[in-house]
């Protein structure tokens, strides 16, 4: 059983262990009234990581400890700033399946083993406010580092942390680092005890992203796109772990960021050899359909259910709530279990390397080192022209099941024209934001008339059960009437949403 925490904090370079006098008084210092200590506990820490050193590399750490008042097994994830989420499992002498798999994207299945142990002798004082409640904890470790892999090597040290109190002000941490720097107590350069035992006992841990094997022209073509690929690979392995645990939003966003990368790596073929990029866009597009059943059952009982609870209590006729809530559990179970099943499957991990390999050994083609203007312009234009002639197909067509087809159709060559301008926004500016935003309100427009027909479905369905069951089925007819009426305003508002969007000139203003 785990439980996980958010931590904030920012460690420093600490002269000395044994001697205080170093420390300046921090009362008065952002609220602070009094400084506690609260005494001092000897720490036991063994770091696992993969031989080449995945974790460290990706910023994250796992640890057995010993010692303190949390011992067991931690395994830290970065987060934004200075915060980090802690997971914690109990004690135990092998490392837990649910610390192993929240740590697979970043191991993609590597051994785990023993790299560095970390003692340390630690002194805790709390940071009070005048009404008695902790708003920090300070805290100065004398730290002795011991490599475990090749040779022994030994290394010590001595560091402060602040770390804040849960609901504490962020601002706090400027106060006082504020009034350490005052005293000469500088920021640490290494952002954890791990990257600094590395580092000191010669176990250096690689860069994220690592230096690209082959050379990239700064500012080329190339350089633009990779920049971009890294950002999604990097948003695709942090939000793995959130998508096992459950977290809401995450699976959504998983799907984006497999959809940003598929698209890009379509888009900017004249940048990198389909050959090994196809392969990749294949598994992205499994791993996008695996984790959509869960999306899809989400924003469908969203849909449904809102509805439900919008209408008047006289036209609710039967048990609907409790049959929608029952249909939910079934099918969000069952979704979730896919997504489970899909990100332990040797596929992904494959996926996981591929993406790795693709980031740091880019397969380029002559026009990646290439200036990106020409190169990203004609790549947007060729998606947009594709969007066109898949819009003006889909408003020849009479409403009906093929009409549904070429709109959704049509809402696909729509996000992939709009992840076509993110890489090219930082060179082409604002004429690439603008078609973005353009492109995205006919995305959304697309996108509500998908769902109405995903929700036209599901609820003929609910409406034959109910009359197998001999329920009522007035409101699901009228749940679908509504459906159907939402479907009718979005085919009747694309012509003026998409002339919005297609305004003349823009080739002109990509180009200029």
């Amino acid at each position: 059983m785990t439980q996980s925490m958010r931590e904030t904090e920012r460690k420093y370079d600490a002269p000395s262990a044994d001697d205080d006098s170093w420390l300046p008084d921090l009362t008065g210092v952002g609220g602070i009234a009094s400084v506690v200590q609260t005494g001092t506990h000897e720490l036991d820490a063994v770091y696992h990581d993969t031989a080449d050193l995945r974790l460290a590399g990706a910023s994250a750490t796992l640890r057995r400890r010993t010692g303190g008042a949390d011992a067991g097994w931690h395994l830290k994830l970065p987060l934004s700033g200075d915060s980090r989420e802690e997971v914690q499992a109990p004690l135990s002498d092998s490392l837990p399946d649910d610390l192993r798999e929240l740590a697979l994207s970043r191991t993609r299945g590597a051994e785990l083993r023993p790299v560095v142990r970390i003692r340390s002798t630690r002194t805790t004082r709390q940071l009070v406010d005048p009404d008695g409640t902790v708003l920090a904890e300070l805290t100065v470790d004398g730290v002795r580092a011991q490599s475990l892999s090749g040779t022994p090597t030994l290394a010590a040290w001595t560091e402060m942390e602040v770390e804040l109190a849960e609901g504490t002000d962020p601002a706090l941490l400027d106060a006082v680092e504020k009034a350490l720097a005052k005293s000469g107590v500088d920021r640490a350069a290494s952002p954890s005890k791990l990257a600094r035992a590395l580092e000191t006992t010669g176990l250096q841990a690689p860069r994220i992203p690592a230096p690209r094997a082959e050379k990239v022209v700064s500012g080329s073509a190339g350089d633009k796109v990779l920049g971009y690929l890294d950002r999604q690979v990097r948003a695709l392995v942090n939000l793995d772990p959130a998508v096992r645990r459950h977290r809401p939003d995450s699976v959504h966003k998983m799907r984006v960021a497999c959809r940003r990368l598929r698209s890009t790596l379509r888009s900017y073929r004249s940048v990198l050899d389909r050959e090994v990029t196809d392969p990749i866009r294949a598994n992205l597009k499994w791993l996008g359909g695996e984790l959509g059943a869960e999306r899809d059952q989400e924003v469908l009982v969203k849909r449904i259910g809102s509805r439900v609870d919008a209408l008047p209590p006289e036209l609710v006729l039967g048990p609907v709530a409790a049959r929608l809530r029952a249909w939910n559990v079934a099918r969000a179970d069952e979704a979730h279990r896919r997504s489970l099943e899909a990100l332990n499957k040797p596929r992904y991990l494959a996926l996981l390397d591929s993406l790795a390999t693709l980031t740091n050994r880019p397969p380029l083609r002559r026009k990646a080192a290439r200036a990106p203007e020409k190169v990203m312009v004609k790549a947007i234009l060729k998606e947009y022209d594709r969007l066109a002639a898949r819009i003006a197909r889909a408003l020849e067509l009479s409403p009906g099941k093929e009409r549904d087809v070429a709109l959704h159709e049509a809402r696909k060559a729509a996000k992939k024209t709009r992840y076509a301008t993110e890489p090219a926004r930082s060179v082409l500016g604002k004429p690439a934001k603008r078609l973005g935003e353009r492109v995205k309100s006919v995305q959304k427009v697309l996108g509500e008339h998908q769902d109405t027909v995903v929700a036209r479905d599901a609820l003929r369905k609910l409406a034959v059960s109910a009359h197998a069951a001999a329920e009522p089925g007035f409101t699901w007819g009228l749940l679908y009437g509504w459906q159907q009426a939402v479907a009718a305003e979005d085919e009747r508002d694309l012509p003026a949403v998409w002339t919005k969007a297609s305004k003349p000139g823009l080739r002109k203003k990509l180009s200029s």
